[in-house]
């Protein structure tokens, strides 16, 4: 067994395994410790630290200096029982040694909590994304490119995408390694890693596979959390009006998701089986809008379906219609229709009736959305030369622009309270709201108009094209996405 000094770095001639070295980031009270026991294969971690959080990190690191795209997979359990229930395990990727560094992590808590954490720029505050499973016994992290990845293990016992991800660009050589914080800078907390495997990751040769994540957002707090993950593509949740579940679409279906770790089940709409993105709730939470194109003609168009299922009954003939809003009455829908070749707003009575036009600008107006009173519609066009937010009274009246950026700005979404909008904003130059994009969720305050990012992912298309604000206002649902390569899917 190698013990290197506490708090020290180890000398060539005492290589911690496959580690170079080990040392004390941030400030620490009492001096952190390495062992390597060869003939197990596991290394024992002890640290000290207050916290890996906010814009610094204090804990004990075993490291090694890499470059290219790399993986570190762990098997890590805490020695003793009690301690903070927060006290972290982490496999973790970082720029430089010093405390406020760029870094990535996944961590797995005392509680059994397990997250994907990253601090970018340097000094910023960190932000996470919690996996759906606890506890888990294998945790992996994997940089391909500028991304970085987190797998889990899951019932079946093998690793499987955590759904949580992000950007990280790193500039040259960085450190990769396992480390320890107690969250308590009076104690020293051990965690024992064993099955300890690092990897150069060749260039991948294998095909792209779709992974999406159903994750929820704390508006407070900004922490994601994921709700449900497959090697699958699904798109746009909606969340019930009692807060039990969410709907999204997938294959063509509407799929509903109780917010208790069970599997989605579908929701009958035959003969509409062609649905898109563009779906949501009733007020009163009976009945469901959907946008189906299973006609002849393949065409979107509108149709009511009670929430739990059933034969679903047209609301627009003419297509291609896209539902968008409820009136909070429950009586009217907005929908983005195509009419002539030029995309506008339009409203029609769910009874049915004539649909009535709301938007004549040249260009595409799209998203419209009612606010929580019914005073407006809000929704995004492009007529002031690329895409904004806009808002106009419900018989289309008084039309005025509610943003004005760079960035190209799309479906707006007003929380039940009245007091935030949520809207998916694509760099500047990206033209229409494709998937696989750099994407920010950025929220602005009703109040005063304040806005700020929620947060920064790989999406676009799906993400949030519909409403999905919890109904209690302190949540938001959306969809991720992540481009994995074969080789990531395989043989874990």
């Amino acid at each position: 067994m190698i013990t290197l000094a506490p708090g020290t770095q180890g000398a060539a001639s005492q290589q911690l395994g496959i580690f170079e070295n080990h040392q004390d980031v941030g400030t620490l009270l009492h001096p952190g410790s390495a062992e390597f026991d060869a003939a197990k294969g596991t290394y024992t971690i002890a640290g000290s630290g207050e916290n890996m959080w906010f814009g610094i990190d204090d804990f004990h690191f075993a490291w090694k200096k890499v470059s290219g795209d790399v993986a570190l997979t762990a098997d890590i359990a805490f020695l003793g029982t009690g301690g903070n229930p927060h006290r972290k395990a982490v496999l973790m990727i970082r720029q430089t040694l010093d405390g406020p560094s760029q870094s990535v992590d996944i961590a797995v808590h005392g509680v059994g909590l397990t997250s994907l954490q990253f601090r970018n720029p340097a000094g910023d505050n960190t932000h996470e994304v919690e996996a759906n499973v606890s506890a888990p016994k294998t945790v992996r992290i994997e940089k391909r490119g500028d991304f970085i990845y987190a797998f889990v293990t899951g019932k079946d016992g093998k690793l499987q995408p955590a759904g949580a991800s992000t950007k990280l660009p790193l500039t040259g050589p960085f450190y990769i390694g396992i480390g320890v914080c107690a969250h308590d800078k009076d104690v020293v907390e051990k965690a024992v890693f064993s099955n300890v495997s690092f990897e150069q990751l060749p260039p991948a040769t294998g095909k792209q596979v779709l992974v999406s994540s159903l994750e929820t957002i704390k508006i407070a707090s900004t922490d994601r959390h994921v709700e449900y993950v497959a090697a699958a593509h699904f798109e746009a949740p909606n969340w019930s009006r009692d807060g039990a579940f969410l709907i999204f679409n997938q294959d063509g279906t509407l799929h509903r998701l109780a917010l208790d770790g069970s599997e989605p089940t579908l929701i009958p709409t035959a003969p509409q089986i062609h649905c898109n993105n563009d779906h949501g709730i009733s007020p009163d939470g009976k009945l469901l809008a959907i946008s189906d194109q299973s006609t002849e003609d393949r065409k979107s168009r509108v149709y009511i379906v009670p929430i739990t299922g059933g034969t679903p009954k047209l609301i627009t003939p003419n297509a291609p219609s896209y539902w968008h809003g409820w009136s909070p009455d429950g009586k009217t829908i907005a929908f983005t229709g195509e009419r002539n070749g030029n995309f506008d707003i339009y409203s029609v009575p769910v009874d049915g009736g004539e649909e009535t036009r709301l938007t004549t600008a040249a260009g595409l107006d799209d998203g419209p959305e009612y606010s929580p009173d019914g005073a407006w519609i809000y929704f995004n066009s492009e007529r002031s030369g690329h895409m904004q937010i806009w808002r106009m009274k419900p018989d289309g009246s008084q039309q005025e622009q509610v943003i004005v950026d760079e960035s190209n700005d799309w479906f707006p979404h007003i929380s039940p309270d009245g007091q935030w909008m949520v809207f998916l904003a694509y760099e500047k130059g990206v033209t229409g709201h494709p998937g696989g994009k750099d994407v920010e969720l950025r929220l602005m305050s009703m109040k005063d108009k304040t806005i700020h990012t929620l947060a920064k992912l790989f999406g676009g298309q799906g993400t949030i094209n519909v409403p999905s604000w919890s109904p209690d206002s302190l949540r938001l649902a959306f969809v991720s996405y992540e481009q994995l390569p074969q080789e990531s899917l395989d043989g874990k």
